[in-house]
């Protein structure tokens, strides 16, 4: 296990009272997703050390709606812009725990869009420790125009 911050992620900027205390958060932005990651720390395990299911849902559910939001940009919605956006709100969640992750480890969430509509999109993800898959999830969010 390594300190190192993988090619491509830099901080985080977008700042939540949530998980304000998980930061460091890094985030890797392109055309077609924008991941989130972080490296295991204490402060995101639960009694016993490892990973509290609760951050990967609220990271899941970050990362899987900015990256639908980025498909609402690249769909041209002047309305829906960067600034602009009246909001994209998350009407289901699901989440899939299927391995652990221990301090010290990289966890990323890596999403896609599967389905972008007028009013709704779909959004999956895999969420990974040092590259091992330890967990799945996937949303439904609300367009508010």
């Amino acid at each position: 296990m390594s300190n190192d911050i993988p090619e491509g992620y830099q901080l985080h900027e977008r700042r939540s009272p949530v998980t304000d205390p998980w930061r460091p958060i890094y985030a890797h932005r392109d055309d077609e997703a924008y991941r989130l990651a972080i490296r295991l720390a204490e402060s995101h395990c639960n009694a016993r050390g490892m990973l509290h299911g609760g951050v990967i849902a609220s990271l899941a559910d970050n990362a899987m709606g900015l990256t639908l939001g980025l498909a609402v940009e690249r769909a041209g919605e002047p309305d829906l812009e960067r600034g602009k956006a009246k909001g994209i709100v998350t009407t289901h969640l699901a989440i899939d725990y299927i391995g652990i992750a221990e301090i010290g480890q990289w966890v990323a969430i890596e999403p896609r869009v599967v389905h972008l509509g007028r009013s709704s999109g779909v959004t999956d993800a895999i969420v990974t420790a040092d590259g091992r898959t330890i967990a799945r999830a996937n949303a439904s969010f609300r367009i508010l125009r």
